[in-house]
């Protein structure tokens, strides 16, 4: 190896390794190895910033604002409004959810479609009296699976489309995808309805009231009027348990007091840590006459306007909240808004609520002044686990959002125009119409994935150039020797899906298209069926909570566990590859 692609090949590494210890953010890890790589010599210093301005990229950033609009316009809505129905049974409803999020995910971002779905799907479980844990690993596989069908659907397509004119001159169009991730798509969506949702584990009786949604570590406070102060915790316990709530323990004066809190005299000011409900722990403040966590705020608030709100919400990898407190963003005190309690999986929090780091997939119950539920959920950049009642645009904008984007697809489908100018004039026909308000228009963009993306293509880039992806794809080569066709599509599907069940689907695409290409190159066969084979593969994580953000998301609102995933997903990922393999060898043939 030369000494570029040792560097290289350290960097990915490092890469890697950070990705999947998680303690840094995917777009600081590619990022930083960017500049390390700059600094080094082995991207050049001119080439640095060009990802950024790469067309997979813009259609990236561009497709996020473009389902944006039609979630506004409430299009979207309109039809799971008009389908979903809570008294089918959970089957029907899997199937008609996971039709419904992979036919929208195939035409806009599909971690967008879960988040307009993700609500409709628990509220339906809430209605239905069942655990919604039952339904959202199905609706987020198939949001997934959906998105393999066409060049927008999910962020690798549009990279390897990218990597494809770079390399051949030419991208992958529309509906290329079709054929084998359409098929590939069907194929997941019915195993997923009709078989792969019984391999959930069921934590809870079917029909019993979803504990995941409603299992909080929060806070109350002792007022200085209380009538309880001087009484022992234990003489509380009755009401809790009439109540249904759990009390965990006390914290005073910053500090939690454990094994003697059971004993310990209630003070003013003191903070009783508990596990309950949303509507559990309101009864029992009410019951007790406690305070919020923040009884100062709230008592603003009341005085404010006309009343609080609760609202539950998910924390996702890219909200402000992730990865800092509800102290260290300025909750209170920019949006007058409280964070009285958070749902981690069953996971015990150790510190003060609104002093603990929130992770991807928390779910967090906010006090928020009355009526601005919608706007505390936006700024805080999570998603709302009850239905909003999109109608935020006027319904004649309906048909207007759908002609816009339907014409883009239509005019990119037949080559009239280049699919980044298409979906530029959607989102400009979008701000002039006001379907997309101009204040709201970055704010739908998701920076930390640009960021990726400018930072990896230069790093793969330079891979290529040096000669490193012709050193991985002659390793698999070498790997693969005198095996058929079909074998050697089968062990880069392989390794790309492992790859993409423990790293992001984005880095992976970078990394293995390049490696597919060469392959083919070195076999003197067409690249496309390789190219095809790395694009279901990247998209096709189904193992874990963090091969996908779709899954990260669903993570708390379903009290998965991390061992959950590969049940249903390992069996739908073989699935996957004995279903694309004959698709490529058909349709895209070597």
């Amino acid at each position: 190896m030369t000494t570029d692609q040792i560097i290289l090949f350290s960097l990915f590494g490092a890469v890697f390794a950070l990705l999947i210890w998680g303690r840094f953010r995917y777009d600081l890890v590619a990022f930083s190895a960017l500049m390390v790589g700059v600094v080094l010599g082995v991207v050049p210093s001119d080439q640095a910033f060009s990802g950024f301005g790469h067309p997979a990229t813009l259609v990236v950033a561009l497709v996020l604002v473009v389902s944006a609009g039609l979630v506004r316009s409430g299009a979207v809505f309109l039809i799971t409004r008009t389908l979903v129905d809570s008294s089918r049974s959970l089957g029907a409803h899997i199937a008609l959810m996971g039709g419904i999020g992979g036919v929208l995910s195939a035409f806009m971002n599909n971690v967008a479609a879960l988040a307009l779905l993700m609500p409709v799907d628990i509220q339906t479980a809430r209605k239905a009296g069942r655990n919604p844990g039952l339904s959202l690993m199905p609706l987020s596989f198939a949001t997934i699976l959906g998105g393999m069908a066409t060049l927008i659907g999910t962020p690798p397509n549009i990279i390897i489309a990218a990597i494809r004119e770079d390399s051949l001159g030419e991208p992958f169009a529309m509906f290329d995808f079709a054929p084998v991730g359409g098929i590939a798509a069907i194929a997941g969506l019915a195993f997923v309805a009709l078989i792969g949702w019984r391999f959930i584990p069921a934590r809870e009786a079917e029909g019993s009231t979803a504990g995941a949604l409603q299992d909080y570590i929060a806070e109350l406070t002792v007022p200085e009027d209380s009538k309880h102060i001087g009484k022992r915790i234990a003489e509380l316990e009755e009401t809790a348990e009439k109540t249904d709530v759990a009390i965990l323990g006390l914290m005073r004066d910053g500090k939690r007091l454990y094994g003697r809190a059971r004993n310990s005299r209630l003070r003013t000011g003191d903070i009783l840590v508990l596990e309950a409900g949303p509507e559990a722990l309101d009864e029992f403040r009410s019951a007790l006459s406690l305070a919020f966590s923040d009884p100062s705020r709230h008592e603003t608030l009341t005085a404010e306007g006309d009343g609080v709100d609760v609202v539950e919400m998910v924390a996702s990898e890219t909200s402000r909240i992730t990865g800092k407190t509800a102290q260290g963003i300025g909750l209170v005190w920019r949006q007058r808004a409280v964070l009285m309690g958070i749902s981690r999986r069953g996971k015990r929090i150790t510190q003060q609520v609104r002093k603990t780091v929130v992770e991807p997939g928390d779910i967090l119950l906010v006090l928020v002044p009355k009526d601005t539920a919608a706007d505390v959920t936006d700024w805080l950049g999570c998603l709302p686990l009850a239905e909003r009642g999109l109608t935020v645009t006027a319904d004649e904008k309906v048909w207007m959002a759908i002609g816009f984007f339907g014409a883009a697809v239509l005019a990119a489908s037949l080559g009239l125009i280049y699919l980044p100018i298409a979906l530029g004039l959607v989102v400009v026909a979008y701000v002039l119409t006001r379907i997309v308000p101009l204040s709201e228009l970055y704010t739908h963009i998701e920076w930390p994935v640009v960021v990726l993306l400018g930072s990896m293509i230069p790093l793969g880039a330079a891979l290529e150039s040096s000669g490193g992806t012709e050193l991985i794809a002659q390793s698999l080569i070498t790997l693969t020797d005198g095996l058929p066709a079909w074998a050697i599509l089968t062990v880069l599907m392989v390794v790309t899906m492992t790859l993409s069940d423990v790293l992001n689907n984005t880095a992976t695409a970078i990394v293995a298209a390049p490696v597919g290409i060469q392959m083919a190159q070195t076999l003197g066969v067409s690249p496309d069926p390789f190219l095809m084979a790395v694009a279901v593969a990247a998209s096709a994580a189904f193992l874990t909570p963090i091969g996908h953000k779709n899954n990260t998301l669903i993570l708390g609102p379903g009290g998965y566990q991390f061992g959950d995933y590969w049940r249903m997903g390992l069996p739908l990922e073989v699935l996957v590859i004995a279903v694309s393999i004959p698709s490529i060898l058909v349709f895209w043939p070597l």
